[in-house]
């Protein structure tokens, strides 16, 4: 570091400290989550990793350092992760009754609990639901108390939680249900459910997930007004029951004798060991067709994208849209593939 002032010296020690970061980052979703359970939570903040590391990347091009290939080569090798979380899009259009919509949806319990000032969110989004008239909708933290319409979905699925009556998941489908089931995690009350949907003559089966979740404060103060050793501990445990949930997921999807469509909130990101288990081989609707960072929940500056919607290899999916809705700390995302497909 010949050349550098104390003050260089300095930043240039912080830049190493959090390109290491930035690597453990990338690492994450090779290394389960039991093994590391509190190092996990770099999987939800490597955009803000990214965007340091491009800082520092800035600052030394400015001063015209050697040191800037520090922070080039970090970012140049994690050039798929940064795919992952800004995208431009490229939907196809056809005609719209040769497609199906799907559309999934945290709603946080309607907003029983007063989380928000606004009035009336519950109706809100059941209206905004029914406006947009998916064919298929998932739904996370349903309560009971609202309900989109028999006579606009025929068919549908609920199971309330392990822990709360009034607490559970739902899917709503135009096109007729033949099975349902539960995968039923235990003393939570988070699940995964399923319905096989029969459209045009085939079957598929939609997984509704809603994957343990972190019981972090949608702000970023939250790190500053709690212990960071106890969050940190808490989210670790958070993640390591995911990935006990995630293997109880891929034991269910690999009997499933349909082609699987995966929707919901995963509690985690992109560049997680669990989502990266749960795609497996499957087409992530966003990184096929969507646009922008795919921002799926509300966390103060950080665009984070936690909900997904993923599809077997043989479904053409043809777009994929985030509303800007702020009717619950989740926006709703959408997905529509060809219903024409063959199996």
């Amino acid at each position: 570091m010949k050349g550098l002032s104390f003050f260089g010296k300095a930043i240039f020690f912080l830049n190493s400290i959090f390109a290491i970061l930035l690597v453990l980052g990338y690492a994450l979703p090779y290394i389960p989550p039991h093994i590391f359970p509190r190092l996990s939570v770099l999987s939800l903040l490597l955009p803000v990793l990214l965007l340091i590391n491009a800082i520092f990347l800035i600052y030394w091009i400015l001063r015209g350092k050697r040191q800037l290939f520090l922070s080039a080569f970090v970012l140049i090798i994690g050039i798929g992760h940064i795919s992952s979380l800004y995208h431009f899009g490229n939907s196809v259009e056809v005609a719209s009754e040769d497609e199906v919509t799907l559309m999934s949806y945290n709603v946080r319990s309607f907003n029983i609990h007063g989380w928000s000032k606004q009035e009336n969110i519950g109706d809100r989004i059941i209206e905004f639901i029914a406006k947009k008239d998916p064919d298929i909708v998932c739904l996370q933290e349903y309560y009971p108390k609202y309900a989109l319409s028999k006579e606009q979905y025929p068919y549908q699925y609920k199971k309330m939680s392990a822990v709360s009556k009034n607490f559970g998941q739902i899917i709503y489908s135009k096109f007729p249900i033949v099975a349902t089931g539960a995968l039923d995690f235990k003393n939570t009350g988070n699940n995964v459910i399923y319905a096989d949907v029969v459209i045009n003559n085939d079957t598929i089966r939609v997984y509704n997930v809603h994957f343990q979740s972190l019981r972090v404060s949608p702000k970023f103060d939250t790190f500053n007004e709690e212990g960071s050793k106890r969050l940190l501990g808490r989210m670790g445990e958070s993640f390591k029951r995911q990935e006990e949930q995630v293997m109880m997921f891929l034991e269910s999807e690999q009997n499933a004798p349909y082609p699987v469509i995966v929707a919901g909130d995963f509690n985690n990101s992109s560049t997680s060991y669990m989502y990266r288990k749960v795609k497996g081989k499957k087409q992530d609707a966003y990184e096929k067709v969507g646009s922008g960072t795919g921002r799926s929940f509300t966390f103060d500056f950080i665009p984070l994208r936690i909900d997904f919607i993923l599809a077997d290899p043989k479904f053409e999916i043809l777009q994929f849209k985030n509303y800007d809705v702020n009717l619950s700390d989740h926006y709703p995302i959408e997905t529509s593939f060809n219903k024409n497909f063959k199996f």
